[in-house]
This record gives C-alpha cells, sequence and structure tokens, in this order.
C-alpha cells in the first residue's frame, strides 16, 4: 500500500492525472502519436516531484498507452522513490468517463491508491462528476478546468465499489504554474 493510503481511511484514493502540453494537432490520424512539448516535458517532470512531495504515491498506475500520455507517466517517475508498476491499457486512449470507471473498477479492487493518466475531454469529465464534496473553492477550480499535467486527488471513501458520480471528496487540485 502506498504511503499517503491512510489519508483516504478506509476507503480508496484516486490520482486523475491530465497528460502533459503535447505538440500541436496535424493529422487527426497521427493523433495517437503526438508527443509532448517542451513545456509538456518540463511540466511533466514538476508533476512528478508534485506527487513525491506531497506524498501522494499510487500503487498502481493505469496509463493510455497515446504516445503523450507515455511520455507525461515517464517523465514523472523519476521524482517518485517508489515507482509503481504501470500497465498501458487501450480502452483509456481518449476514453468517456464511462470507459474510465470500468478500467478502475477492474483495476483497482486491492489497490488503496491509483493514478489514472489519460485525455480531456473524458478525465475532466470524470474528475467533475465523482467530486460531490470538498474544498467549495477547490470544486470550483475543477468544474473550471483541468489543466494539463494537472493532478485532481479524489478520495473514495466506499473504495472502488463506490465509483458513482458526487461519490468521490476532491482532497486536492494541482497543476503546474506558468
Amino acid at each position: 500500500m502506498s504511503s499517503d493510503s491512510e489519508g483516504a481511511a478506509a476507503g480508496s484514493r484516486l490520482l486523475l492525472v491530465r497528460h502533459a502540453k503535447a505538440v500541436p494537432k496535424g493529422d487527426p490520424a497521427d493523433d495517437f502519436e503526438r508527443g509532448l512539448s517542451e513545456r509538456g516535458r518540463a511540466d511533466a517532470a514538476r508533476t512528478g516531484a508534485w506527487l513525491a512531495q506531497s506524498g501522494r504515491l499510487p500503487d498502481l498506475a493505469l496509463c493510455s498507452p497515446a504516445r503523450r500520455t507515455r511520455q507525461t507517466w515517464q517523465l514523472a517517475v523519476p521524482a517518485l522513490a517508489s515507482p509503481p508498476p504501470a500497465v498501458y491499457d487501450e480502452r483509456l486512449y481518449d476514453a468517456a468517463p464511462n470507459a474510465l470507471v470500468s478500467v478502475l473498477a477492474e483495476r483497482g479492487p486491492g489497490l488503496g491508491c491509483l493514478a489514472l493518466v489519460g485525455h480531456n475531454s473524458g478525465i475532466h469529465e470524470l474528475a467533475s462528476a465523482l467530486c460531490g464534496t470538498g474544498g467549495q473553492e477547490l470544486l470550483e477550480r475543477l468544474r473550471a478546468r483541468f489543466p494539463t499535467s494537472g493532478v485532481v486527488v479524489v478520495d473514495l471513501p466506499g473504495g472502488w465499489d463506490t465509483l458513482t458520480p458526487g461519490a468521490g471528496h476532491l482532497t486536492a487540485l494541482w497543476s503546474p504554474r506558468h
């Protein structure tokens, strides 16, 4: 179990990570292979540093296999003292919230803390839907936007069986500042 799992009490903790800033979109057929921009590379490393400093360390990382999400996670990992295993799951590529929930429900049981590295708009919609409680300012910031390289920390008091709208508590929302 991760060192911060205790913070989620008897429940579970979900770390939603939006991939870092990618190079501009070109041909839609090449979207899967879009890599990170220079800024994105620097921000991905900052995301890893924040995870390490905050003590929010996942037991497992679920990651879209798209190039920009893989790069985001791979650049974040060096900051972590004990990097978790990573699973690159095709179902997470540009997925809708219900698809993300299916993967989380399948992979989450038995884990205290799980990271999901994904794409907008699905990851933002999932975060907004899950977070029924939390500080008012945090909830408003989350509903307004989920920036690239951002991390949304959601505690699920009922565990992985409660991945339903409003069941999560928004614990933190972090992103690199520019």
